[in-house]
């Protein structure tokens, strides 16, 4: 790889070059990292929701042309001015938020939200210079939240860029470094339900999904999902749920009827669809005097969360999470040996595999709602 140390690379990279378009593979040059920058070799990169969203332009002010992607891993090709804890060959996960380490998040041990480097989905260039290190034929092709994985090399700021065991298989934990994550995490750093203890699960796609893993693995009795499609529920199994409840098999609140289920409601919740009436029937169906209950899906921005103060005054308690509150350096390093190590199961995640010229696969079937994670081999 040194042979192109600071030097323009040319490569491939699937562009958006307006809303809802089809990517279309292009050759695009990618400019050396700057202070505090790393370019990176992207190996295996899937398809996550939020790409989705922004590709359909459902954000307002999305930015176009666009290299989108930011689940991937892959291998450090150079290092900008300043950087040490990175060298070229580290195997690593970008990701989408980052860890500045001097902040008073950073410094913070209850909080993963760095005051520099947190996610921010307008900005469609790097902090450093305010310049893109994308371009066609001169012209500037714009970020997707700082990692801009689907193109075979990138630029990422080294606050975004995770180091991790060089023996993990790329093509495995390249979902780790968004969805899967903060489902997990979700569960076993926010709610962390006890040995033998009650879980309900909003929304059982791949972040839903990723809490059940975490209950599961911290030993949940009863893991109830919560879905509108009774397709999911088969699927769920695999994840540790033992019981599913669709709301719309019932004329009562599902908060109600899980309450009903559970002697007066579920140890914890997890709610992860982002649909604000989902969020109050998670909040509301945990138990009065020791039930938490988790928000992890974002909801409409004009949505309010509404329900009794007696709700909170009973005892129950209401949090949110971003990321399954890992900070991106500091801990998905071990989330990746909780995969070494034969805790986490990734593997089942993993429905769909596509070569990278076949990428709008992965939008057709993610449209369509098929499988949980596409990978797309670079």
């Amino acid at each position: 790889m040194s042979s192109t140390v600071g030097k323009v690379i040319k490569c491939k990279a699937a562009v958006a070059w307006e809303a809802g378009k089809p990517l279309v593979i292009e050759e695009v040059e990618v400019a050396p990292p700057q202070k505090k920058e790393v370019r990176l070799k992207i190996l295996f990169t899937s398809l996550c929701h939020t790409d989705l969203y922004f590709w359909e332009a459902k954000a307002q002010d999305s930015v176009f042309p666009r290299i989108l992607g930011h689940e991937a891993a892959g291998i450090v090709e150079s290092v900008g001015e300043g950087v040490t804890e990175l060298a070229p060959g580290d195997h690593v996960l970008p990701v989408f938020t980052g860890e500045c380490k001097e902040c008073a998040h950073c410094k913070s041990e209850e909080s993963n939200m760095c005051s520099l480097l947190r996610i921010n989905t307008d900005r469609g260039v790097m902090i450093n210079d305010g310049k893109t290190r994308f371009s066609i034929k001169g012209k500037p092709v714009y970020h997707f939240v700082g990692t801009s994985t689907f193109s075979e090399y990138t630029v990422v700021h080294v606050g975004c860029v995770a180091k991790i065991n060089p023996l993990a298989p790329l093509d495995k934990v390249c979902v780790l470094s968004c969805g899967i994550s903060t489902g997990l995490g979700a569960t076993l750093n926010v709610a962390k339900p006890t040995k033998g203890s009650s879980v309900a699960i909003f929304g059982l796609g791949a972040v839903g999904l990723g809490a059940a893993e975490g209950a599961r693995l911290a030993g949940a009795s009863r893991v109830i999902g919560v879905d509108l499609n009774p397709s999911r529920f088969e699927e769920a199994k695999k994840f540790g749920v033992t019981e599913f409840v669709n709301p719309k098999d019932h004329k009562k609140p599902v908060q109600e009827v899980i309450a009903e289920m559970t002697d007066g409601g579920v140890d914890r919740s997890v709610e992860c669809t982002g649909n604000v009436s989902a969020m109050i029937s998670a909040f509301e169906c945990v138990h009065d005097g020791w039930g938490v209950a988790v928000l992890v899906g974002v909801p409409h921005k004009d949505a309010e969360f509404k329900t009794h103060p007696m709700n909170l005054l009973n005892e129950r308690t209401l949090k949110g999470t971003f990321f399954g509150n890992y900070k991106p350096r500091s801990d998905l390093p071990s989330v990746v040996e909780m995969y070494m190590n034969k805790e986490l199961e990734v593997e089942k995640f993993i429905t769909h595999e596509v070569p990278f010229h076949e990428i709008n696969k992965a939008f057709e079937l993610m449209q369509k709602g098929e499988g949980l994670r596409c990978v797309i081999r670079m």
